[in-house]
């Protein structure tokens, strides 16, 4: 929140696993268009809320295996943990919270009465949570009989089975939307209430984020019959809750154009960026544009033409300079001979870049200063750098021009080839 200079555009507040991140589409291309979407379009002033079922450990782990954008708070274990930020500092104030008629120890103890009751793995046993696998058909008798047995110890508890296969038992007073109510609370008492806000589900355990007042909310293409059947029983008349056509984060930016929220074309989406012009200037979508076609000159998915490679070299100052993360320097005009001869070199594999984390500000009447994290992946290899540049107008024609561009490994995910590296 303190990157915001007031109340946030738009917070799109989403669970991961089949909503953000779709594990049946192995490219991940629904969720790099919504990362192009964000970076270009709202980073610099909304919101990205991740409110999940995994454990600390195993969110970061998915981190390390999809490309996520960094959010700005992480609601985690159903609702029973908040952090915020890249560092994830915890909330201690929510913590606290839910210590209120809350004890542990017995709750191990009843639930050990029920074999049917398999233990999560110890990362997903938590301080508000207890977590099993539990299959369907016992489901509905094992909770009933393990719910009255908790109601004979008067603790404030709750019970939630998602995805068919997942129970956990939690403080009475969490769970994603008490969370997110939480949170909505802390942002009036700073005065910075979102505008909107846009909630995104597929299962079970996402149903509470529906309650929470004042949201929009969208239930993605593959969502699960349990947070379908939810919604019709609960949500049938509210014009504020859809059931998107488009799987997983394709399903997100639907919901965006829905909502009249903002942009909601991808620049992903768009295939001739000469036929489409943004209204604003947009130093965010500036470098977002530039490495997707980037992307697509070495993957051979745009033509080897002299337009298209002029357009390239057109973005450099001829006078700039390029820090390679080595700490090389050399001049812009090496960056664009380097660039002809990439052309296919990425053709026919799993190679992709994303942005992170564009961060802008202007430092004079026509220059701005760009930075985000660059990431760069061939099929398991992933590498990343912090990103500096120099934007400048006065030198354009129209648009940008890059002035100057530095790069800096960040920790543990530099490339041991130094040289296969560029930009």
């Amino acid at each position: 929140m303190d990157r915001l200079n007031g109340p946030p555009r738009l917070m799109i507040v989403s669970d991961l696993d089949f909503t953000m991140v779709d594990h049946e589409d192995p490219e991940n291309l629904s969720l790099l268009r919504f990362n192009a979407l964000w970076e270009a379009y709202y980073r610099h002033d909304s919101l990205l809320v991740y409110s999940t079922g995994r454990s600390p450990t195993i969110y970061k782990q998915l981190r390390n295996e999809k490309p996520l954008l960094t959010p700005d708070i992480t609601i985690m274990s159903v609702g029973t943990e908040i952090a915020y930020g890249e560092p994830m500092v915890p909330d201690y104030d929510w913590e606290q919270h839910l210590n209120l008629n809350w004890d542990r120890d017995i709750i191990t103890q009843e639930t050990a009465k029920f074999p049917q009751l398999i233990p999560q793995s110890d990362t997903e046993q938590r301080p508000h949570k207890v977590s099993f696998f539990l299959e369907k058909p016992n489901s509905l008798e094992v909770i009933k009989a393990l719910s009255e047995s908790l109601e004979k110890h008067k603790l404030d508890v709750k019970i939630i089975y998602s995805h068919g296969t997942a129970l956990d038992v939690l403080p009475k007073g969490a769970d994603k939307g008490q969370a997110l109510a939480y949170l909505q609370r802390k942002f009036k008492a700073n005065g910075r209430v979102p505008l909107s806000s846009l909630v995104c589900g597929d299962s079970g355990n996402d149903a509470e984020l529906f309650t929470v007042p004042d949201v929009y909310g969208v239930m993605v293409g593959n969502a699960q019959e349990e947070l379908l059947q939810w919604c019709a029983e609960n949500a049938r008349n509210n014009p504020n809750i859809i059931h998107s056509t488009e799987r997983c984060a394709s399903g997100i930016i639907q919901a965006i154009g829905k909502f009249s929220f903002g942009p909601n074309v991808s620049p992903r989406d768009i295939k001739d960026w000469g036929k489409c012009r943004v209204n604003v200037l947009s130093p965010g979508y500036e470098v977002v544009k530039f490495y997707l076609l980037y992307e697509r000159w070495r993957r051979a998915e745009v033509e080897k033409s002299d337009q298209i490679l002029q357009n390239l070299k057109s973005s450099f100052y001829p006078l700039g300079t390029f820090v390679h993360p080595s700490g090389t320097e050399q001049p812009m005009s090496k960056c664009e001979d380097m660039m002809e001869r990439l052309y296919g070199d990425k053709r026919g594999k799993q190679y992709c870049i994303w942005l992170d984390r564009v961060s802008t500000s202007q430092i004079g009447s026509d220059a701005w200063l760009v930075k985000f994290d660059k990431w760069e992946s061939t099929g398991e290899e992933r590498y990343c750098c912090l990103t500096t540049v120099l934007l400048n107008t006065k030198q354009a024609e129209e648009g940008f021009t890059w002035m100057h561009i530095h790069q800096t490994w960040l920790d543990g995910l530099e490339t041991k080839h130094q040289t296969v590296w560029f930009l």
